[in-house]
């Protein structure tokens, strides 16, 4: 991860949350795309290989189902942090306009005050 850059943009959280919500549907959807490739080896191997793909097949919708609300919750948290991202920008603009006024206005009651 050495060099990698984030976008920290206002909205970029949020374009983030909704492309990430847009593939929870996919991510489980693969899950079950698994099983449905490998049905044509079932007959093709046995022992506990046989036995931890029947088990996983017998649990593939819930392992789906897990899934995707992980991701939807990736999403939600996403959506979190852009709102406390775009809420710090602008109170930091707000801020930082109202120290500028504050420095000309003491600026200018210096230069009055020199000029008496």
């Amino acid at each position: 991860m050495a060099g990698q850059r984030w976008d920290m943009s206002q909205g970029a959280f949020d374009q983030a949350a909704k492309g990430t919500a847009g593939r929870a549907q996919d991510l489980g959807g693969l899950v079950k795309q698994l099983v449905e490739a490998a049905a044509p080896l079932e007959g093709k191997f046995g022992g506990e290989g046989k036995k931890q793909f029947d088990a996983f097949k017998q649990n593939v919708d819930s392992v789906a189902a897990s899934l995707n609300a992980g991701m939807a919750h990736l999403a939600v948290g996403q959506h979190g942090v852009g709102t406390a991202m775009n809420t710090a920008q602008n109170e930091q603009v707000t801020t930082a306009k109202q120290n500028m006024g504050s420095a000309e206005g003491q600026s200018a009651a210096a230069r009055r005050f020199r000029g008496r």
